[in-house]
């Protein structure tokens, strides 16, 4: 018997055409994230219901935020390994400290050297246009500084570093304690000891007390050993008559006193002297005018001889 349905048409048993269940229809609706489940949204027919992130399996692509984190990681590494490098420096420095002599007898040192060289000790008192001079040139930082300049310090490690060599560097302290204590020597262990020595003797010394013990010392060339013999023997005066070209041109000296010896390397020796109030003038010590009228004067009219003619070269 053929069964109808409603308004004469067939029924369920009889028409091939309906859409079959897909599953038991007991189960209920599929479980969401269920295998084969599609996306119903709008303009979205057939697509795969995207996962949490920026794609299908959640990967989220490195940006600003990743790599401002990466950043501050290795900065705060970097930072790390300073530290350590400073305590490890400090460590070392303190050895230094303990190891190296004292130097309460810096005076009774300068003495020994100015008999050997048959120099009064002390010798006259440090004129402020020589004391000026060396002072903007060997070490501009000389009255603040406790001994070693710190900036000059970390320059020359920076340049080290950077395969640039050692420039410089060495205060007044350093070059004192390199004519009284290492004997002029200059070698890594002997710089290192400079270094803690300097600090001793600033520790020890008045500023005053530095400049006395240096000018009486250093050497100035052409066998003139001292402020007092190189004032006599370059220009046959005393060092309180000092003129600025003067005590320039002797400022530039202790660097290079064979090299730029004004006897016999007068260009080199104008050259150190044109440094020399250079840098008078960039520390405010003279002003351009007064930088210009120094160097007006020749470097020939400056030097008087071999021997002074006006003072004894132990004045």
């Amino acid at each position: 018997m053929t069964m109808r349905g409603p308004a004469g048409g067939a029924g369920e048993g009889d028409n091939p055409t309906l859409p079959l269940p897909i599953g038991d229809p007991s189960a209920g609706p599929p479980a969401r994230g269920a295998p084969g489940r599609r996306s119903a949204g709008p303009g979205t027919a057939g697509a795969v219901t995207p996962g949490r992130g920026y794609g299908p399996s959640g990967y989220r692509p490195a940006g600003p935020y990743l790599r401002r984190r990466r950043a501050l990681r290795l900065a705060g590494r970097l930072a790390v390994v300073i530290v350590a490098l400073i305590l490890l420096g400090a460590v070392a420095f303190g050895g230094l400290l303990i190891v190296t002599p004292s130097v309460g007898n810096a005076r009774q040192l300068a003495a020994a050297q100015d008999r050997a060289h048959h120099v009064a000790y002390p010798g006259p008192a440090v004129p402020a246009r020589f004391a000026e001079s060396l002072v903007a040139t060997e070490d501009k930082r000389f009255y603040a500084e406790p001994g070693v300049d710190l900036f000059a310090v970390a320059r020359v490690g920076f340049e080290y570093v950077t395969g640039h060599g050692i420039q410089g560097g060495a205060t007044l302290y350093q070059q004192l304690a390199k004519l009284l204590y290492t004997h002029g020597r200059s070698t890594s262990s002997d710089e290192a000891e400079q270094v803690a020595l300097a600090v001793k003797l600033y520790l020890t010394y008045t500023n005053q007390q530095i400049l006395q013990m240096y000018a009486d010392v250093v050497y100035f060339g052409n066998g003139y050993y001292g402020l007092a013999a190189a004032s006599c023997g370059y220009f046959g005066v005393r060092p309180a008559g000092l003129s600025w070209p003067q005590a320039a041109m002797l400022a530039g000296l202790v660097q290079g006193p064979s090299m730029d010896d004004p006897l016999t390397h007068p260009a080199n020796a104008r050259a150190r002297e044109v440094h020399v109030v250079g840098r008078l003038v960039a520390t405010g010590k003279l002003s351009p005018a007064q930088g210009h009228a120094v160097l007006a004067v020749p470097l020939r009219s400056l030097v008087a001889g071999r021997v002074g003619r006006s003072c004894s070269r132990s004045a």
